[in-house]
Parts: structure tokens; sequence; C-alpha cells
């Protein structure tokens, strides 16, 4: 088959999540398909700035193609459309402009997929809340599987994207959490859709020695990898772990990898070691006593499958539902909601030597039976095939209403859809059809490391 991934930015150098994920698949899938990526000439994130030649290339197996962004993002303008959407009552007309604001906003990348949709088998979209996922998918409806990595963020409320969800031909969920807010807030159930997530080429020589003597890191150390921003929690975190510090007062350090938005904490246990090769990060895995995930919005964190299936427990925000279903589903994490339950935890883990063990031992089960790549290859194989067998396409998606329409200020606020979705984690699979072993309950050879304690922390829960 021909495919083609859009995604909104691509490249070798290009490391952040739904990007990462974007290339992993393009490229595994070009194993047997011809796969072409379609993107921008964007490769910062924040302004959108076309940085790279517009064009053709050649990277590894794909070729890409590569179409200007029409303007860069305007930090202010987009600040000020995002409360509008978010906060006030609003119009279709007004989530357009928010669309537009946020970029990257290419209107040659949208044209070509109009023009030649007809010449792919399917398109893979990836991130739903962009404008090439959003015109690209209604150009071409008939042959679009989405990627959403849709995160619990006020995003998800906006009014022009259930249409969306519900005429793709086919959508790949990152997580049981993911699936269960989009079903909640587009009535989707009757498109196909399965839980697969990404990959991940885990290094088989990850050596922690080797990460230590490279940036000079001695004694026992929890480690958080990726962009060091507000956002994913690292403001809180650098709270937290300074207090726990404080109160504790043992040897522990916290070492960063990854760009810094935030100012790092001036403190000789907090080690910043920068942006690190994918060598450096797993022999920095290998090494850590955990991975500390504090992000309040994920879809999937491909970190924290990487930990488990190094063997290394995770301990996470339990604001992000999906962080804290995987961790429940894979026995293999613990997870916090305010410092009393992060100091709890921390302790636990890092002193505890038979639990971290037992959960790194339940990470491996999880990450081989889930998230290895000849089950991810297999998933998206079985929805090609689905497809291409006749699975009913969808009516057209809903047009657009007319201009007067588009400008009644009637659509609530994002944030008060967003609030009125369930959250929490998913519930597990039902026990009926096919399913993996961690997500039902423990089974031989995998260690049961749930707790009967008070209290409302991740050790707790584990027991529920």
């Amino acid at each position: 088959m021909k495919l083609g991934v859009v995604v909104q930015r691509y490249g070798a150098d290009i490391n952040g999540g739904a990007e990462l994920h974007a290339r992993y698949i393009a490229e595994r899938l070009a194993r047997t398909h011809e796969v072409e990526v379609l993107t921008t000439c964007a490769r910062d994130y924040v302004t959108w700035r076309n940085e790279y030649p517009a064009g053709e290339e050649r990277l590894g197996p794909v070729r890409v193609r590569r179409f200007e962004v029409s303007r860069e993002r305007d930090p202010d303008e987009f600040g000020r459309k995002s409360f509008e959407v978010f906060e006030t009552a609003h119009s279709i007309t007004d989530e357009l402009a928010w669309l537009d604001a946020e970029g990257p906003t290419s209107p040659a990348l949208v044209a070509h997929i109009e023009q030649h949709a007809s010449s792919y088998d399917f398109l893979f979209f990836f991130s739903f809340r962009y404008h090439h996922s959003y015109h690209g998918v209604r150009a071409a409806a008939d042959r679009a599987i989405l990627v959403p990595t849709a995160e619990r963020d006020p995003a998800i409320g906006l009014g022009i994207f259930p249409p969306i969800f519900r005429g793709v031909r086919g959508i790949m969920y990152n997580s049981h959490e993911e699936r269960a807010m989009i079903q909640a807030v587009s009535g989707n159930e009757a498109v196909p859709g399965v839980v697969v997530g990404v990959g991940s080429d885990i290094a088989s020589n990850a050596v922690a020695e080797r990460f230590r003597r490279t940036y000079d890191i001695r004694g026992p150390f929890v480690l958080y990898v990726g962009r060091i921003d507000e956002n994913k929690g690292c403001r809180e975190l650098f709270q937290f772990f300074q207090q726990y510090l404080f109160n504790q007062r043992r040897p522990l350090q916290l070492v960063l990898a990854g760009k810094a938005l935030l100012p790092i904490p001036d403190h000789p246990l907090v080690r910043h070691v920068g942006f690190i090769s994918d060598q450096d990060k797993y022999d920095a895995l290998a090494g850590c006593e955990a991975l500390i995930m504090p992000s309040f919005y994920e879809s999937l964190s491909m970190v924290a499958i990487e930990a488990w299936a190094l063997g290394k427990p995770v301990l996470a925000n339990a604001r992000c539902d999906v962080l804290q279903g995987q961790c429940l589903r894979s026995n293999a994490g613990l997870f916090y909601a305010n410092y009393a339950e992060f100091a709890e935890t921390l302790r636990i883990l890092t002193t505890n030597r038979s639990l971290a063990e037992a959960l790194g031992e339940n990470g491996r089960s999880y990450f081989r039976d889930n998230y290895a790549w000849p089950v991810i290859d297999a998933k998206y194989e079985a929805m090609l095939n689905q497809l291409r067998a006749g699975t009913p396409t969808p009516e057209a998606i809903e047009a657009l209403p007319g201009w007067i329409a588009r400008h009644r200020g009637t659509l609530p606020p994002a944030r008060e859809v967003l609030d009125a979705i369930p959250a929490g984690p998913a519930p597990r699979p039902a026990a009926t059809g096919a399913r993996t072993r961690p997500e039902g309950p423990p089974r031989g050879g995998r260690r049961d490391v749930r707790r009967r304690r008070g209290g409302r922390s991740g050790v707790a829960r584990q027991g529920r």
C-alpha cells in the first residue's frame, strides 16, 4: 500500500512526543509499504518558524515532503484566543481562528492533500488539534486514519473536533483513557479504533555506570526525561523534591534530562544534564532508582514505557488519568496527587528494594506484551487490513454551518465541556475477547505488589 503520514513537524533532530511517535510509525510502516511523510518546514513548536527548506528529501526509508508555514505563531494572539474559546461562550468562527493562531498553519500542505489524497491508500494524521489534521481530515476523510494524541486539556472540548472524530475511517488511540475521553465528547463508538500506542527501540546495551561517568553522577538518583516546562509539572516537581530533601535529608539526587523552559533550582542535589542522546537516556534509565513523570497532561508517555522496558518503576502524577491508568494496568508504578503522597511514594521506591524490583519486573512484562514492536506492528497492519477489506466508509463529515450560524456565540466554554467528561483511569478491559496479560488481573509469573495501606497515594490505590 501507499501510505501517507501527516504530522506538524518531522526530522531526526525533533524528539517531541507526537512527532517522534510519527517518525517511529512511519519508519516501521516503511518496512512493508511505500510511505511518504507530509509535514511543514517548521522545526520549533513554539514559533513554527520555517527552518527546513520546502520540497522533497529522503530521510531513512521514507520520502518527506515539506510545505511552508504561512505565518509564525504570535504567543500573545494565541493566548487571547485560547482564553476566548476555553473560558467564555464563543462561536465556531472563534474556534477556527484559534486553530489558525495555534499553528502550524500551512495552506500549501492542506492543498496538497486535497489534490493528491486519491494517490494514497490511507493517510495517518497525527495530533487532532492542529491545522493540518483538522483541514486535512476534512479533505481526505474517506482514507483518513487519525492518531489523536489527545490530552485531557480544554482543546478536547472545542466544538469543531467531534465531527472529525466521527468522520475518519479509523482511530489509533494511545491509551484506554484517551479512547474513553474522545468517545465521551464525540459519540464516535462506531468508528473502528484500537488502543495501540507506540513502541520503542530499547537499547540492549544500557550501562548505568557509563552514564554516571559521563555526567559525574554519584550516589542514588531519580530521573526526569523530557521538556522541562510548567505544563509538564516540573515547577511542582521542583517544589516537592526540595521539600522532600529538607524533610528527609537523604542524599538522593534529581537528574533532569531535556530542554529547560523553566529555571533549574540552584540545589546541589538537582542536576540538569541538558539534551542527551538516546544511548545516554537508556543508560540513565538503567542507573536510576525510578523515573518521575510529573506531567498533568499526557496521551501516552513514551519514556515511562521505556523505563518499564528496562525494569524500572515509575512515579507518576495521579492528576494525569493516562499515567495513573497505566500504573494500575501494569502494576509497575505508583502515583501521587499532593506533596504528602509524593514524599511517601518516593521514599518507598527508593528504600524498599524488593518492592521497586517487583514493580520493575511487572513493567518488563507490561512492555513486552503491549509495547514491543511486533505488538504495535500487528495492530497497525490489522487496522489497515480491516479497512481495506471493506469496513463501511462513514458518512461524509458534517459540513460547517452557514456564515450566520458559524458566527453565533452559542458554544459553551471548552473548559466546561472538559469538566463534564468523566475523569479518572479507564476501567480495565473486560476479560472477553483478545487482550494482553498486563491489562487484566495479575497472573502467574507477575508479582502482585499491591498494598493494603491507608491514604490516597498510589501505594494504597494499587490494592483497589
